[in-house]
């Protein structure tokens, strides 16, 4: 399946499918303010295929809140800037907690387990931090990835900043480790910075193209966005790391690379095919868009498309 028209006529039927789900289960994310007034009844799907064929449907062009789905991409940038330097205070091992715990942190000494959990991306904002102006870096790399202006929302940033106290509290562990180089506030002021870029799931697909093009950037296809071996690194972990605890189960009903966020968005990966973007803000007991994963088992049903 390469054409257009083909991949157009699969997301039809699947925004038909969840339309009918829509206010049926789930919750939006509340416990940042500028999130719990994100309307429930809200569906959107995007790809782009490696030769740049695009698709969509339903509320696909509507920008949302990316949150955690930002840790892919700052993870890309401190892999482009640090190499195997980056895993010196970061793990690469699935957590089986809650993606803000604490517990773990402690017994581990601050070492995050991975860099998708919060602790794993506030130590990934702390490198980013030390190397220079990582919220005009980050964007620099969004607009690039694209082919469009990418904007942070301050409004949201402000209220993560507010509530985000468990945050704090990570942050203030790693640093009585000796697990970050930099004073707490200007590496939460990324993290909370990163979280709140708003973009479409048309954005977010094309953004994540070069993971289905060993790292090859989506737009021109020429400039390397990372080695083909640190796409493949970045793909792996996003199997094992990037759906919160529930990556087990993705992996499982799925059978596909995902990195999703409490803002309800997904980016999946087809290696070598196409990537895949999906938002809907009612979430499930994990964390995770619950008609978006629903989406993404219905795409992988009707194109047969997985990594196993």
């Amino acid at each position: 399946m390469n054409h257009r028209a083909d991949f157009q006529a699969v997301l039809d039927e699947i925004d038909a499918k969840i339309r009918s789900m829509l206010g049926h289960g789930g919750k939006v994310a509340s416990y940042i303010p500028a999130l719990a007034r994100v309307p429930a009844e809200r569906f959107g799907i995007a790809l782009r295929t490696c030769d740049g064929i695009e698709a969509c449907a339903g509320d696909a062009a509507e920008p949302f809140s990316i949150q955690s789905v930002s840790k892919l991409f700052t993870l890309t940038l401190a892999m482009q800037h640090l190499g195997e330097r980056l895993w010196e205070r970061i793990g690469r091992e699935p957590s089986g907690n809650p993606f803000n715990s604490l517990v773990q942190l402690e017994s581990e000494q601050g070492k995050p387990r991975n860099p998708f959990i919060n602790a794993g991306a506030i130590a990934v904002a702390d490198r980013l931090v030390s190397l220079g102006d990582a919220k005009a870096d980050i964007l620099a790399l969004m607009s690039s990835l694209a082919g469009e202006a990418i904007a942070f929302d301050p409004e949201v940033a402000a209220s993560e900043a507010e509530t985000g106290y468990r945050n704090y509290a990570l942050a203030n562990f790693m640093k009585s480790f000796g697990k970050l180089d930099n004073d707490v506030e200007p590496v939460l002021d990324m993290y909370f910075h990163q979280c709140s870029i708003r973009m479409s799931c048309m954005q977010l697909a094309r953004a994540a193209g070069f993971l289905c093009r060993d790292g090859a950037h989506p737009i021109d296809g020429q400039q390397a966005v990372t080695t083909e071996r640190q796409t493949r690194r970045i793909n792996a972990l996003m199997l094992t790391c990037g759906t919160y605890d529930a990556a087990g189960d993705v992996a499982f009903s799925i059978g596909l690379p995902c990195k999703s966020g409490v803002g309800g968005g997904i980016v999946a990966v087809v290696p070598d095919r196409l990537t895949l973007a999906v938002w809907s803000p009612a979430l499930d007991v994990t964390g995770n868009s619950l008609l978006g994963m629903k989406a993404l088992e219905l795409f992988v049903g009707k194109t047969g498309l997985s990594i196993f």
